[in-house]
This record gives C-alpha cells, sequence and structure tokens, in this order.
C-alpha cells in the first residue's frame, strides 16, 4: 500500500493532477485527496480548480457535474460502474412525462441524478442547499422534486412549499437504520446526538436530533463531541479516523453503499497512469444541465 501512495503522489505532482474525494470514500483516499467533501462542496470546488486533470473519486453523476463546470479539466472516475441507484430511478423520458402531469411546474432536481436528468430541470439542489433552492422558486409555482422523496418531503416541510416528489430513493439510507437501532443506542449512549442525512427514511429523520448533509456533519463534530452518525459509513469511519479522542458511533453497520466502497488506491493509481474513463458528456446535453447546476451555485 505504502508503495501504490508512494507512486500516487508522484504521478499527481508529474501530470499536475488533483484528487477529489466524497466523504463516503475509504480513509485511505480521503487522506490522499488534495480535496473532500459533499457534493455541494466538491461541485464548487470542481468550479474552480484550474487543473488539467481532476480524478474524481466518488460515483458517476458526481464526475459528470464536475465535467460539465469544468470543461477545460480532463476528469477521470478510477472505477467506470461507480454509480448510484437513486439517479437510475428516474431517465429524461420519464421527467418528461411527470413534467406533462404537472404543466408550468418548477422541477428541482437532486444532484445525484444523471446528465440527462439535469438537463430537463431547472435548478439543481444537494443535501446541503435543498431548502434555501425551494425558497428561491415563485411561492405560486409547482414544485416537481427529482428523484429522492426523503429529501424532497424533508425540504419541503423546512421550506413551507408545496413539493410533489418522485418516488425514487437511496438504498443505503433508506433501509440501512431502522428505529431499533435508534433505540438500542439511545439506550446505550444517553448523552449522544443523532445526527441523520435526509435522505434517510422519514422514521429516521424524525427521531433525530439534528438533520444535515455530510459536510454539515463534518462541521458538527469538528465542533462538538459525543455523536450517533445516520449516514453511509465511509463518512463515519473518516470521523473516526481523524478524531480518535471523539465517540462517535454509526446508527447501523449496515449503511454501506456498495457503489462507493468500488474505488480503491490501485484504481486510483491506474485512472493516474493510463487517465483511463473519462467522463464525457454530449456537448448539448452538458449545455443544459450546466444552466441548472449554476443555478444552484449562484445560490451557494
Amino acid at each position: 500500500m505504502q508503495d501504490i501512495i508512494r507512486k500516487i503522489k508522484e504521478l499527481k505532482s508529474q501530470k499536475n493532477a488533483l484528487l477529489l474525494a466524497h466523504n463516503y470514500q475509504d480513509i485511505e483516499i480521503q487522506d490522499l485527496a488534495d480535496y473532500r467533501g459533499d457534493s455541494l462542496q466538491l461541485a464548487m470546488l470542481s468550479a474552480q480548480l484550474k487543473s488539467p486533470l481532476i480524478i474524481f473519486c466518488g460515483v458517476q453523476f458526481m464526475a459528470e457535474t464536475a465535467a460539465i463546470i469544468n470543461p477545460h479539466s480532463k476528469v477521470i472516475l478510477p472505477v467506470k460502474d461507480a454509480g448510484c441507484p437513486m439517479a437510475d430511478m428516474i431517465d429524461s423520458a420519464q421527467l418528461r412525462e411527470f413534467k406533462k402531469i404537472y404543466p408550468n411546474s418548477s422541477v428541482v432536481c437532486y444532484v445525484n441524478s444523471t446528465v440527462e436528468v439535469k438537463a430537463e430541470s431547472d435548478i439543481c439542489c444537494t443535501s446541503s442547499n435543498a431548502v434555501q433552492v425551494l425558497q428561491s422558486i415563485p411561492e405560486d409555482k409547482t414544485i416537481l422534486f427529482v428523484p429522492d422523496r426523503n429529501l424532497g418531503n424533508w425540504a419541503a416541510k423546512q421550506s413551507g412549499r408545496k413539493v410533489i416528489t418522485w418516488d425514487g430513493f437511496c438504498p443505503t439510507h433508506q433501509w440501512g437504520f431502522s428505529p431499533e437501532d435508534i433505540s438500542k443506542l439511545r439506550k446505550k449512549y444517553p448523552h449522544h446526538t443523532l445526527l441523520a442525512h435526509p435522505e434517510c427514511d422519514p422514521a429516521i429523520v424524525e427521531q433525530a436530533d439534528e438533520v444535515m448533509s455530510t459536510g454539515g456533519m463534518m462541521k458538527y463534530v469538528e465542533a462538538n463531541d459525543n455523536v450517533i452518525i445516520a449516514t453511509e459509513n465511509g463518512m463515519t469511519n473518516y470521523l473516526k479516523h481523524i478524531y480518535p479522542q471523539k465517540s462517535i458511533i454509526s446508527l447501523s453497520p449496515k449503511a454501506v453503499c456498495p457503489n462507493m466502497r468500488k474505488t480503491h488506491l490501485q484504481d486510483v493509481l491506474t485512472a493516474l497512469e493510463n487517465e483511463q474513463h473519462e467522463i464525457i458528456v454530449d456537448e448539448e446535453i452538458a449545455r443544459r444541465a450546466k444552466i441548472s447546476i449554476d443555478r444552484m451555485l449562484e445560490l451557494s
């Protein structure tokens, strides 16, 4: 492993490459990353980076977003089939039919979606800014939210807006936790604060002390101790790694995203060596998708 790390560092320097990692990636990848964060943080960073080569350790939709807003960089996804089941729960044709049912509506698209769906949407959002995005839309507009029903319904309650959600979800957050997990850990750790990601099932979100994105969780744990975390366990593992003195508990060991676990150090090295699996987006689709992404970034 140390030999692989050394080679990665050498190639990054030689190629003036940057390594971006989502908060759900494995510890060793986050440790090597030049930048790490949630979807919003990485999208904002991607718009500012000047590197000719970006190795994006995450999943397909994240790398697509980076490629769209930074067309001057070559964006590489180390593992070609690192996808997102939630993103696959709606396609552009389904969204067009959804819009026909509710004409004159505004479409808010969670960034966890394909570039084709973003191209059919009015504005993107992340879990960090979903409430702010909904509040930016005129009050007389019906809002369609795709693809995540859990984030959409939670953000609707927080914003006071009328929202109709697509019936999509993240399998890891939907099925990774249970109310029984909460009862058990509340008894064991009565003085801990439960942080939940808004992609979680409402039964989990309603019992949480705080609901926030992974970027929000990172800031919270930086300033506080004694937390129980309901999100993908790559985040919890990394927080334990950088704050070994703090009590940081995962709500459930089942909360693992198989796609986030696909990327390993060897994949990062191979991506740097061969520059394979470059993200190429159709120019017209990229142009339309960028409009919805830029509208989100302007609010952020």
